[in-house]
């Protein structure tokens, strides 16, 4: 069977079985899905055929009530539409399953990019001591957060495992009761989970996932690889932000912190605790059956009574197993021994704490909080600051703050913002005591534009009992475009001050530098932000080795190329020798933990990718821009980027964004505890805009500006002057920027700009969408005239099919969305019955949730 082409494979496992399976799903005879199963067809057709003959989505939805309804009242006609976007719900719900389900048949799990595939080349290649040379201390840092991008509850992410597992049995009376199940859970959530919630969400893919594929990853290169022995290299580290991330999140308390961080702690334990029991049953020998006796004892006191005292760690731990398998060797001719490693290699790799909890804050939040604390310690007679620091100049301040030490006490803070940052340094503290060091030791700061925003950080964790020693990692987040052209001076200002350097030698110097995708190309577009961020690494790289530091990158990625997202592998691997890449690090969220690591094989898979960049980018040969290739992208990137911002000032770009798009809807729907915006203010700020609502609200327009906007202009530049072949050699020859390009590709694809063509006769709004649509007809042609490709994602057969299929299962909820939009537009000229917007706005929101997480990277 694995040997038809992958497209093959995917409509006969995917395509085929998800048709047979709603076929099941939509003759269940219930009172939601009854007449609904039958009528969604019709509409579907109804729709497909509308926006062919150019039909607005209320002249198709009002075609198919007089076509197929009798006279229908408009409660009758609100009651269908929420019902049949209930349905599509489930379509895509059963979709998921059925794809999951055929993941390791559609994707090959020994073929390129993965481990095996890898190991074979290089040894093909004689360069078997430089891989393993490279996996001494190569890392890839998945670090999932709890961005509001995911929506299923956890009853129905059980369904959907349920159904994968029935569905690669061919269980088909199962199958049937789960989509009967399925039918009658409940998707949409009343209120809005807490940070807890979303970090007992998460954890649940820890548990289930990600502690049976990463030890599965490590122990194949340590047999495989490193024949059988230890590596002092876990390889693959996990981070975790719910419960830690502050910035922007004022539901995140100090408690909060620490209930994630004992949740995490707990967790692992317990899955120590069944694995111990199991292997009992195999080591029944003397001397190593009271070893385990007495470990399972331990365990259970942590778990069961939630014992937090900390004479039992990760150390202790392992050294009883490691006396348990010497045992096993010398004397009973280690038998079962590969069972104790494979949990041996747990421990070393998750220990207390399973996956490591950052804390992050924004500058500006700091910044008000330390300038209070400053006062508040002058009021009450502290001579730690002079009295006139705040009068002081940024250098005399930075002076002040590499020195500063002590213990404050947050009971004489006056400003509660002062006081919840300083009990969040002591929260991470207690963590380190329960969890180890790895529970939390890093704190980042976004929106971070000076050396004075780092080492206010610094000083505060200095102010908080570290005393000699600081075992944490101060991260600086640099994210607009200006702050990444800053980023260089910056760091050389801290590498160069004595107290910071000296820290940095305590943590083996090493320097963690986040970057932020997501806001860098809400500021300044797609081409600006990536080359934006390219260019900021390289010089970050540069001046790291200047000071002998190892710079480590950690980027702020969403899931669809506006964010960083796309295929980040194939980008990891096209970086070259001028961007240090000792380690991947990289956030995870939304639908991409669903979609991407969400089950055993599609995590094992993707983590190996990951690895496999890096090996590819350190063992093999290396992509590097040529000089020539350098002049060319920024000069499209700098096109690009000037495009970007005139469309960002024209003067209905936030009004469009409002009053035609879903943005106001994403805080309604419950699926995140973040506000959908920075600050309090009613009125819509740009600057204040989170790129997650901003970055959606554009993908449920199927328009998806912030992935290819100024990337047709760019181009046509150089069609213009008759130099497009220096922009087609440029493509054949750069990984990166081909990488880049193929990305874009994809927000194109996910685009269908018949949905809101008629905004074109739009009063207000007519010219602003024709400015749009003609950006994106740019964009394509020119790609397609680059790759010498018919269509787009034409080299992508398997991802392509994917996606038409996703969205042909939501064009009735597309549909259904934007009527509701145009009837909430004209009652509100009319003046119409409050009551009567109440149920279309409901209808935006409902319909928000089957988009989302049918295009599986949408913000």
């Amino acid at each position: 069977m694995n040997s038809l082409p992958q497209l093959d494979l995917f409509n006969e496992n995917v395509l085929s079985k998800y048709q047979i399976y709603n076929s099941i799903f939509s003759t269940l005879p219930f009172d939601t899905i009854d007449d609904t199963g039958v009528l969604l067809p019709l509409l579907h057709k109804v729709c497909e055929k509308g926006f062919d003959l150019e039909k607005n989505p209320t002249e198709i939805v009002d075609h198919f009530f007089k076509k197929y309804q009798e006279n229908p009242t408009e409660k009758e006609k609100t009651d269908l539409l929420f019902r049949f976007i209930q349905f599509i719900e489930r379509q895509v719900v059963l979709f998921d399953a059925v794809e999951d389900a055929a993941y390791p048949v559609v994707n090959n799990m020994d073929g390129i990019g993965t481990l095996r595939n890898s190991k074979e080349v290089a040894y093909l290649n004689n360069k078997k001591k430089e891989l393993k040379a490279h996996l001494e201390d190569f890392k890839v840092r998945i670090v999932l957060t709890a961005h509001p991008t995911q929506f299923y509850p956890g009853s129905v992410l059980g369904i959907i495992t349920d159904l994968d597992k029935a569905i690669q049995n061919d269980d088909l009376l199962l199958i049937r009761k789960l989509l009967a199940q399925l039918g009658k859970t409940p998707f949409y959530k009343k209120e809005k989970p807490s940070p807890f919630d979303e970090a007992v969400s998460l954890i649940w893919y820890l548990e289930h996932v990600f502690y049976h594929s990463v030890p599965k990853i490590y122990n194949y290169v340590q047999h495989h690889i490193y024949d059988g022995k230890p590596i002092d290299n876990e390889i693959i580290d996990l981070g975790f932000w719910p419960g830690g991330d502050r910035d922007g999140n004022p539901f995140v308390t100090t408690k909060i912190t620490l209930d994630v961080a004992e949740r995490l702690r707990q967790t692992i334990l317990r899955s120590y605790y069944r694995d111990i029991r199991r292997l009992k049953r195999r080591f029944t020998f003397d001397g190593v059956q009271e070893i385990f006796a007495r470990v399972e004892k331990r365990l259970y006191k942590h778990v069961v009574r939630s014992y937090t005292n900390v004479n039992f760690s990760q150390k202790i731990l392992l050294d009883e197993l490691y006396a348990a398998r010497d045992l096993i060797v010398e004397n009973h001719q280690s038998l079962f021994v590969e069972e104790l490693n494979d949990v041996i290699n747990k421990v070393r790799i998750f220990g207390f704490h399973f996956a490591t909890l950052d804390i992050r804050q924004d500058s500006r939040v700091h910044h008000h909080a330390f300038t209070q604390i400053v006062e508040d310690l002058l009021k009450n007679g502290d001579t730690t600051f002079p009295k006139n620091y705040n009068s002081l100049s940024e250098e005399e301040q930075v002076a002040i703050l590499s020195l500063v030490k002590g213990e404050i006490d947050p009971s004489i803070l006056t400003d509660e913002v002062s006081v919840k940052t300083i009990e969040s340094i002591y929260a991470l503290k207690e963590i380190q005591q329960r969890n180890g060091e790895r529970g939390a030791n890093r704190y980042i700061i976004s929106n971070n534009q000076s050396v004075l925003h780092v080492m206010q950080t610094f000083a505060m964790l200095n102010l908080c009992g570290f005393e000699n020693e600081l075992t944490v990692d101060v991260v600086p987040l640099f994210e607009t475009v200006d702050d990444l052209i800053n980023a260089e001076e910056v760091m050389r200002t801290l590498y160069s001050n004595q107290v910071y350097r000296h820290h940095l030698s305590k943590r083996k110097n090493k320097q963690t530098i986040m970057l932020g995708f997501s806001d860098g190309t809400k500021d300044g577009g797609y081409l600006m932000a990536n080359w934006g961020i390219f260019k900021a690494k390289e010089a970050l790289t540069k001046i790291s080795r200047e000071f002998d530091i190892e710079v480590i990158f950690f980027d702020g990625r969403g899931g669809p190329p506006a964010r960083g997202g796309g295929k980040t592998h194939q980008f990891y691997a096209s970086l070259g020798p001028t961007i240090e890449d000792k380690e991947i690090q990289l956030t995870i969220q939304g639908q991409t933990i669903s979609s991407n690591f969400g089950t055993l094989n599609s995590s094992q898979y993707n983590l190996e990718q990951l690895i496999s960049s890096g090996i590819k980018n350190d063992v093999f040969t290396k992509d590097q821009l040529n000089d020539k290739h350098r002049v060319l992208i920024e000069d499209m990137a700098t096109t690009s980027y000037q495009t970007y911002v005139d469309f960002k000032k024209h003067d209905k770009f936030l009004p469009y964004l409002e009053k035609m798009s879903t943005l106001k809807y994403y805080a309604k729907t419950n699926i995140g505890s973040r506000p959908s915006k920075r600050g309090g203010s009613d009125k819509l700020d740009f600057s204040a805009l989170r790129a997650i609502p901003f970055v959606g609200s554009w993908s449920q327009l199927k328009q998806n500006v912030p992935g290819f906007f100024g990337v047709g202009t760019a181009m046509k530049k150089y069609e213009d002057a008759g130099r497009f072949d220096e922009i087609i050699e440029f493509y054949n020859a750069s990984d990166f920027f081909r990488t880049l390009l193929e990305n874009s590709m994809m927000s194109l694809t996910k685009s269908f700009f018949g949905l809101t063509a008629y905004m074109a006769d739009d009063e207000e709004f007519g010219d602003f969408w024709k400015l749009i649509f003609a950006e994106y007809e740019t964009t394509k042609r020119l790609l397609l005239k680059l790759t010498g490709h018919s269509e787009l994602m034409e080299n992508f057969p398997v991802g392509k099919a994917s996606i038409e299929m996703r969205e042909q299962i939501v064009l009735p909820l597309l549909t259904i969305q934007q009527y509701a939009l145009k009837k909430i537009q004209e009652l509100n000229k009319s003046g119409g019955n409050p009551e009567d917007i109440e149920v279309y706005e409901k209808m935006v929101m409902r319909s928000l949730f089957g988009n989302i997480n049918a295009s599986r990277n949408s913000a």
